[in-house]
């Protein structure tokens, strides 16, 4: 048999986002994870992020000028006749789907390109694509990676090679179309990667990272206005050890369509400072840990801590690290503080969560006790190591009361008037995927046929809580504006200013 000779493009839409706030380029781990996979087997591969263009397109212009969509939503990024001209060049296109907020933007582009090239193989993944399978499908995708896809993205470019209309069936971890039903191959445990190193190196130099360290917008943090700001992010693990009702996580276990990926796995340390010295070398001055829970094994955790040390670059953790993880019998853990602080980081973000342990026991895997936690005392603490410090508390979950969520609030301003640098209030948003998704769906709070377009922290997405979504936005917006200093209030604002 003559195989076909394949080209592969992992597409990024643009974004969309709502007026006034900043549009943030969704530059997820996803794309060099599976460029380097694909590079490693010898496939040609290129990223093109249609957020931020790349060669000459004006990055300046591009951000600038934003367009409105029919939803009110501004989208920013190349026209379609950009994407287009990209796209015929690829015999199999990528497209990622984690962030549902980013969904229409997702079935656009497969509509865009479907229409112009109904011969391309259009390909999805990410918790968003296996939750929506018929949106997807209806959009023209041919497939949707349903697990970890660094093999089976692999496995159908080897099916492409064979026939220009490849067939799927033989691949595990997949979802197609087949006559006039969806087809599912859910994914096998044998397949779930458990050895990290054997993982290609990700493929980082695919990015447009210029593009990005001049737009300095990662997706949390606050750093200089209108600075180049030299970023890359990485995972050291994968999977967590809770298992939150509002997070994806708690639905990737043995028998889901994921398989159990949701399970926590670490990379060596070895490869973790492989990693570290990959991201120099192409001029990376900040590393941006994203991983769901960092000190998972706080052993593990300490010792590769050390090894960072004198790696030569400024190290932050903008996904979060779990409470519990920083605190020793119920007291600020110094041992791993000072071993964060060793190691270079500069800014944490604090996943307090909630200030009632009935929400935290019923949503939040029960991991902190806020009634025990000695959380003044570990503030306080990693402000004399030197740490930015920004806490994040939702609200809005579907019987919490008003006297709770005032709870929450007080917590809050309580943690600013002991050092902490800001805090951020999320409404509680169930994201297709999660176990309070499902709750929701049951318990008659989301409909079925929701709009995508208003998954975000700043819409109560649920009717019928205890609490009504117009008071729940009513009380984040004041929340944030009350409890904040008037100092961070203005430099968030000014950083702001510098890049709409």
């Amino acid at each position: 048999m003559t195989l076909r000779d394949v080209s592969v493009l992992l597409l990024y839409p643009p974004n969309q986002n709502l007026p006034g706030t900043v549009c943030k380029p969704n530059g997820s781990l996803a794309y060099p994870h599976l460029g380097g996979a694909l590079r490693h087997h010898g496939v040609p591969v290129r990223v093109f992020d249609a957020c931020v263009g790349d060669g000459p397109d004006d990055l300046d212009d591009i951000f600038a000028n934003p367009s409105m969509l029919s939803s009110g939503l501004l989208r920013t990024g190349v026209g379609d006749e950009r994407i287009l001209e990209v796209v015929a060049e690829h015999d199999i296109i990528g497209i990622t789907s984690i962030f549902t907020d980013q969904e229409s933007m997702v079935l656009h582009c497969a509509r865009l390109i479907k229409a112009a090239y109904p011969g391309k193989i259009l390909v999805s993944g990410g918790v968003n694509a296996r939750s929506r399978l018929p949106k997807l499908f209806e959009a023209g995708f041919d497939v949707v990676c349903l697990s970890e896809a660094e093999h089976t993205l692999v496995e159908i470019v080897e099916a492409a090679r064979r026939s220009a209309r490849p067939s799927f069936s033989h691949i595990h971890g997949v979802a197609f179309h087949d006559a006039d039903r969806i087809r599912l191959n859910p994914a096998r445990s044998q397949d779930i990667v458990q050895d990290l190193d054997t993982l290609p190196m990700p493929a980082w130099d695919l990015l447009p990272n210029q593009r990005y360290w001049t737009l300095a917008r990662p997706h949390s943090g606050l750093f200089e206005p209108g600075a180049e700001l030299r970023y890359g992010t990485m995972m050291t693990s994968l999977g967590c050890p809770f298992h939150c009702a509002y997070c994806h996580i708690a639905g990737e276990e043995e028998g889901s369509l994921s398989g159990p990926i949701g399970s926590f796995r670490v990379k060596s340390d070895e490869r973790v400072l492989a990693e570290i010295e990959t991201l120099k070398g192409l001029g990376v001055t900040d590393v941006f840990i994203e991983d769901d829970s960092l000190l998972g094994q706080k052993k593990r955790g300490l010792r590769l801590l050390e090894k960072i040390q004198g790696a030569g670059v400024t190290v932050c953790d903008l996904n979060g690290i779990n409470i519990i993880h920083l605190l020793k019998r119920w007291k600020p853990d110094h041992e791993v503080l000072e071993a964060l602080a060793m190691a270079g980081f500069t800014q944490l973000n604090m996943p307090f969560e909630t200030g009632n342990l009935r929400i935290m026991r019923k949503y939040a895997s029960n991991k902190l006790n806020v009634e025990k936690a000695d959380l003044r005392g570990l503030i306080t603490a990693m402000k004399e190591y030197g740490f930015k410090l920004y806490g994040n508390y939702m609200m809005g979950y579907p019987d919490e009361t008003l006297e709770e969520i005032e709870t929450t609030i007080a917590l809050a301003r309580e943690h600013v008037s002991h050092g902490l640098d800001a805090a951020n209030f999320f409404l509680v948003v169930p994201m297709p995927g999660t176990p309070l998704f499902d709750m929701a769906i049951a318990g008659g709070h989301l409909s079925p046929d929701f709009d995508p377009d208003r998954m975000n922290i700043y819409h109560a997405t649920m009717t019928n809580t205890v609490v009504p979504g117009k008071v729940l936005e009513e009380l984040r917006a004041r929340a944030w504006d009350e409890v904040n200093s008037a100092k961070w209030k203005t430099a968030k604002k000014a950083w702001a200013a510098t890049v709409v």
